[in-house]
């Protein structure tokens, strides 16, 4: 198989407009299509086709690569593709779809003659701009040529997970990559509520954990966003974030683990997207440590010296 591809985007959201940028930089052939039709335009400026709908959008691509809210609207969207559709044709699941989800999706694919690709992806907006994903994925190797070169334009690596998609082998590593993610995304949010509320300067907690086992760059950066009020554009938005952690929740319960942090920073995600925060950056977490609204909110964030 040729390296230049034609390729079919469903979904361009913050991870799905990026990787359609480099798919259509690395020279292969794109067809976007998003339900809102807005957030799909500005890729015909990179070289994208925006199609009027699934169907024509996946006509005659070798690839179709689904980057959706959810499993159901992930499998939604393929339904109403399916007159477009040919058998053989590659479809890289990259949706956070749940490990439910993804046997229904599978089960799709194999009624359509699909070769399915479990394959989501870790990162935010700016490594998806950059093509610096990680790549989660299962699937045939004998036919692992048809999606490498999608792969390596949206990803700097790919961990291949197993041999059979339908498993949901690579969904199930990204809910336990997740589960960290979000874990270290409430906390660095509870930090700054905690000192904000004890009166203490936040710079004095981070020169205390300078340089130790305690610092974490990806505390200092999501610290970084809520200090400087720079939640928007989000490199990972409140509302798919609470998404991804009711899947790890289900995912916990349904093997009988009990995931209590992931399930109260589910209710903080919620909580924020509520208080008006849904499309501002999953650190944003941070107001719902707050029983009313902040006086300024969201500008009243905690600054280097904590001042009103």
């Amino acid at each position: 198989m040729t390296d230049q591809l034609t390729v079919s985007v469903l979904g361009t959201g913050i991870m799905g407009a990026a990787m359609a940028r480099n798919l259509a930089r690395a020279g292969h052939t794109v067809r976007v299509w998003n339900r809102s039709r807005d957030k799909a335009e500005p890729l015909a400026a990179d070289g994208a086709h925006v199609a009027a709908g699934p169907e024509e959008a996946v006509r005659g691509a070798d690839v179709v690569l689904t980057m959706l809210y959810d499993g159901p609207a992930a499998l939604d969207v393929m339904r109403q593709s399916a007159p477009g559709l040919r058998p053989g044709t590659a479809w890289a699941q990259s949706t956070t779809a749940g490990v439910d989800a993804v046997a229904d999706l599978a089960a799709f694919a194999h009624e359509h003659g699909l070769v399915f690709f479990d394959a989501p992806v870790l990162g935010t907006r700016a490594p998806a701009e950059a093509g610096q994903l990680l790549v989660l994925a299962a699937g045939p190797s004998h036919a692992r040529e048809a999606v490498t070169p999608v792969f390596d334009a949206v990803g700097s690596r790919t961990v291949w997970t197993g041999e059979d998609g339908a498993a949901g082998s690579a969904t199930r590593l990204k809910l336990v990559a997740n589960s960290w993610v979000l874990a270290a995304t409430n906390a660095a949010g509870e930090v700054l509520a905690l000192a904000k509320a004890l009166g203490v300067d936040p710079d004095g907690f981070f020169d205390a954990i300078a340089g130790g086992p305690l610092d974490m760059g990806y505390l200092r950066a999501k610290a970084g966003l809520i200090r400087d009020g720079a939640l928007t554009p989000a490199q990972f938005a409140v509302t798919t974030a609470a998404k991804d952690a009711r899947l790890i929740v289900e995912a916990g319960e349904a093997n009988g683990v009990r995931l209590d942090v992931a399930a109260a920073g589910a209710e903080r995600l919620a909580r924020a997207a509520a208080r008006g925060h849904g499309d501002e950056d999953m650190a944003a977490a941070y107001f719902a440590s707050f029983e009313e609204k902040l006086s300024d909110e969201p500008s009243d964030k905690p600054s280097a010296k904590l001042s009103d």
